[in-house]
């Protein structure tokens, strides 16, 4: 018996059917300040197009993707000129908009604990007497790949998935969400946390220059414009200085440094180790193989009272200790690790031998509680409906082309670039003590390196809070949180309602 030729799959002449925006519109309101506001939320999808060419045909117009966002607009507001309007996004790269959206700046946020501990599920959302939507309208938008953002069939990934596409993605939409709603003479701002400060840092020359598009401001939370500043890697040892802080301040939350330090507030501690890491630190690294013996053992001897761990074990790193020993390290001896992204929170592996830690636990703590909440969010409150999986994080910096083979980026002279085209751009900068992902040493580095000219330099200001990467989650630094950045928004808009 012989087996018949395999049919060929049947064909449709039927056009193929071009993607269409996908928008819902729910009203709300909500108390800020003892003011009740009343604001209407637009979300869904609308489709990105671009010239393309394939195979020598130039296509005008092309769809590409599909971009998701969430748009809080307040309502009963006569002139839009006059009201300032922020778009935001999180970082990764690989993470959607959930973090900024439903922890700080939205007018609901998820249920957490004072110190920014999550309860047992099932977790809800609360209103959010925090939210800058009484000071200016939101937009949050999810960049290609992550949320409900999509790109579309036949369109490749690493398109899409790299330093200078993402740019140009998410630039675009910001354009298109200008022109249709008529906000072009808004005051505007950008927000964006980790990877989303740089691409802040890069979207402020590229609106200005794509589309003559001036920002009257950007919001950075948790900076990364230099990638150099928290690299380990042989022979640099910049990361080994701006990270001691950190370890400092990680290791006096977790009471593991001696009484004379343990005594002192947080910030009279700061102070001494950041002397100490860009003085004598910076100059005993610097030196290598050539450190005099006795200055080796005089700066072990200080490592190990600012970092809480031992001389011996200081000693075997060289004096360079890596964050991922650091995490692993300080609380072995309870067979507990604490986290890269919040340093409060603590962890369990199965054992305490290795030098990583299985899991972070300042992610875990919060990953399940914002993922239920946004889920049910979407379609319960704002009645967007979708089967697709909203994609909260995904881990695309795995494979993201950072746009330099033989460097690493760094975004903090698109910045300067912008402050200078732009004299009137103001700039929050907000680091979190117990950040180990993006430390705030290292953040007021690259600050200080910018080269910015002395009558720009008052155009940035920055906040530091006893939280971590996501600082909001601790309710006095949102508190905190929440008056500066009416602070900011006055001042760089003091025409504001």
């Amino acid at each position: 018996m012989t087996t018949p030729p395999d049919k060929p799959e049947p064909t449709s002449n039927k056009p193929a059917v071009a993607p269409t925006d996908q928008l819902v519109s729910t009203q709300h309101k909500v108390r800020i300040n003892g003011e009740t506001i009343h604001y209407t939320v637009t979300c869904g999808t609308v489709v990105l197009k671009e010239d393309s060419e394939t195979d020598g045909k130039r296509e005008a117009d092309k769809p590409r993707a599909t971009v998701f966002f969430i748009a809080y607009t307040r309502d009963g507001i006569k002139d839009p000129s006059q009201r300032p309007l922020t778009f935001s996004f999180n970082g990764g790269p690989g993470s959607s908009s959930v973090w900024l959206h439903l922890g700080l700046l939205g007018p609901k946020r998820v249920e957490l604990d004072d110190e920014g501990n999550a309860p047992p599920p099932p977790y809800r959302l609360v209103d959010n007497a925090y939210s800058v939507l009484d000071r200016t309208d939101l937009v949050f938008i999810d960049p290609v790949g992550t949320g409900y953002s999509r790109m579309l069939d036949g369109e490749k990934t690493k398109e899409f998935h790299s330093y200078q596409r993402d740019l140009d993605s998410v630039g675009e939409f910001i354009r298109l969400y200008t022109t249709r709603n008529q906000r072009w003479a808004s005051p505007k701002f950008i927000a964006g946390e980790s990877y989303g400060t740089t691409r802040a840092a890069g979207l402020s020359s590229l609106l200005q220059e794509k589309y003559g598009m001036n920002l009257n401001g950007l919001m950075l939370f948790s900076t990364a414009l230099d990638f150099s500043t928290f690299r380990f890697m042989n022979g640099h040892d910049l990361a080994h200085v701006l990270f001691l802080p950190t370890y400092a301040a990680t290791a006096w939350f977790h009471k593991r440094l001696d009484k004379r330090l343990q005594a002192k507030p947080l910030r009279a501690v700061l102070d001494e180790v950041e002397a100490f890491a860009e003085g004598d630190y910076n100059a005993a690294l610097f030196l290598g193989d050539k450190l005099p013996a006795a200055q080796r053992e005089t700066i072990t001897t200080k490592l190990a009272q600012y970092t809480g761990l031992s001389r011996e074990y200081i000693a075997s790193t060289n004096l360079r200790i890596q964050i991922h020993r650091f995490c692993k390290e300080l609380c072995r001896n309870e067979h507990r690790t604490v986290g890269r992204l919040d340093s409060r929170f603590k962890g369990i592996d199965r054992d305490a031998a290795g030098e990583n830690f299985e899991f972070d636990p300042a992610h875990t703590n919060l990953d399940g509680a914002y993922a239920a909440c946004i889920n049910h969010y979407l379609r319960h409150d704002l009645k967007f409906e979708s089967d697709s999986p909203y994609t909260m994080i995904s881990k695309l910096y795995m494979s993201w082309d950072f746009g330099s083979k033989d460097q690493h980026l760094n975004v903090a002279e698109s910045l300067r670039k912008a402050i200078c085209s732009n004299p009137h751009m103001k700039v929050y900068v907000a680091s979190g003590y117990y950040d180990l992902a993006t430390p705030h040493f290292a953040s007021d580095y690259v600050l200080n390196h910018m080269a910015l000219d002395k009558s720009l330099t008052g155009n940035i200001s920055t906040y530091y809070y006893e939280a971590g990467h996501m600082m909001y989650v601790h309710i006095p630094s949102l508190k905190a949180q929440a008056k500066h950045l009416r602070e900011f928004l006055k001042k760089a808009v003091p025409r504001t309602d």
